[in-house]
C-alpha cells in the first residue's frame, strides 16, 4: 500500500510518500524546480513492490514541505531533516537512495549516522570535492516556471528527447508553478555557491563506512560523470560504480528496468538487518 502523509520534524511539516513493509529505504529526490519525493520515486517504489518500507519525502523547499522558519535550505538542513525524519519514524537502520542533490544528502547522512545508514545508492550525484557548476545545472536551476521552462529543463535531463512528451512537460510545468516561490529562494544566482554548499569534504567522505553504489549516465550533462562521480572513487572506503551508456541525468527514467534490478540487487543485503 502506498500512502501520502505529513510528519512533523522539529516543529516543521515534512510531506512523505510511504509504501511497503520490511527493511526501510529512504529515497531522496534531486533539486530541479517542481521536483517532489513522489514525483521522483513513485514509479520506482511501485515497481520495487512491497519487499521494502520505502520513504520518499519532499525535502525542505520542495513540494509540500516548507523551509523551516529562520532557515535557507542547503545541505546541512536537508541532512538534519532527513535524519530527524527517520528518527521520528522509528527507523533504527535504513538504506538511503539519493538522486543528484539527494545523492549528496545521502552521502552526508551516511557520514553523520554511521550506526544507522546501512547502504547508500547515489545516482547522478552531487557532492564530489572540486565539482564545478555545469552550464546545464545552472540552466536547470534557472528554469522559469511554465511550459517553456519545463520543456527546456526536461530536455537537459534526458538523452532520449522522445521522453520529453507534452504530458511530461505539462505535469512538470504545473509542479514548477506550484513551488515557484519556495524554489526561487533556494538557488539564486550566482549559483556556483550552491554547488559548493552541496560539496562534501574528503574527511566527510572518508568517514562513510556503509557500502556505496554510485550510478551514473555516461552522457549526463547536468552532473557529468568525470567531474561528479569518478572523483568520489578516490574518497569512499567501500564503493562500486555502475555506468549506463546512452543515458543522461535520470537513469531511473531512462533505463527503468535495469535501474530497478541494480537497486534491488544492491539493497537486498539490508534484509539481514
Amino acid at each position: 500500500m502506498t500512502a501520502l502523509r505529513t510528519v512533523t520534524v522539529d516543529g516543521s511539516p515534512v510531506h512523505v510518500l510511504e509504501s511497503g513493509a520490511g527493511p526501510t529505504v529512504l529515497m531522496l529526490h534531486g533539486s530541479g524546480p517542481g521536483t517532489t519525493g513522489s514525483g521522483a520515486w513513485a514509479t520506482t517504489a511501485q515497481a520495487l513492490g512491497t519487499s521494502w518500507h520505502l520513504v520518499a519525502p519532499d525535502q525542505a523547499g520542495f513540494g509540500r514541505t516548507p523551509v523551516p522558519a529562520g532557515s535557507r535550505g542547503g545541505l546541512r538542513l536537508w541532512t538534519e531533516q532527513a535524519a530527524r525524519l527517520m528518527d521520528g519514524l522509528g527507523s533504527e537502520s535504513y538504506a538511503v537512495v539519493g538522486h543528484s542533490m539527494g545523492g549528496a544528502v545521502a552521502l552526508a547522512l551516511a557520514a553523520a549516522r554511521p550506526e544507522q545508514v546501512t547502504r547508500v545508492v547515489a545516482v547522478s550525484t552531487m557532492g564530489a570535492p572540486g565539482a564545478p557548476l555545469s552550464a546545464d545545472l545552472d540552466a536547470v536551476w534557472a528554469a522559469p516556471a511554465g511550459p517553456l521552462g519545463a520543456r527546456d529543463m526536461l530536455s537537459r535531463l534526458v538523452r532520449d528527447q522522445a521522453l520529453v512528451t507534452d504530458a511530461a512537460v505539462e505535469a512538470r510545468a504545473a509542479a514548477m508553478r506550484a513551488g515557484e516561490a519556495a524554489f526561487a529562494a533556494l538557488f539564486p544566482p550566482p549559483r556556483a555557491r550552491w554547488v559548493d554548499d552541496l560539496t562534501l569534504s574528503a574527511q566527510t567522505l572518508a568517514a562513510i563506512r556503509a557500502p556505496v553504489l554510485l550510478v551514473h549516465g555516461a552522457e549526463d550533462r547536468v552532473t557529468p560523470l568525470g567531474t561528479a562521480t569518478q572523483p568520489l572513487l578516490e574518497h569512499l572506503a567501500d564503493v562500486r560504480l555502475h555506468v549506463f551508456g546512452r543515458c543522461g541525468h535520470v537513469p531511473a527514467i531512462e533505463h527503468p528496468h535495469e535501474f530497478r534490478h541494480l537497486l534491488s540487487c544492491f539493497l537486498h543485503p539490508v534484509q539481514s538487518h
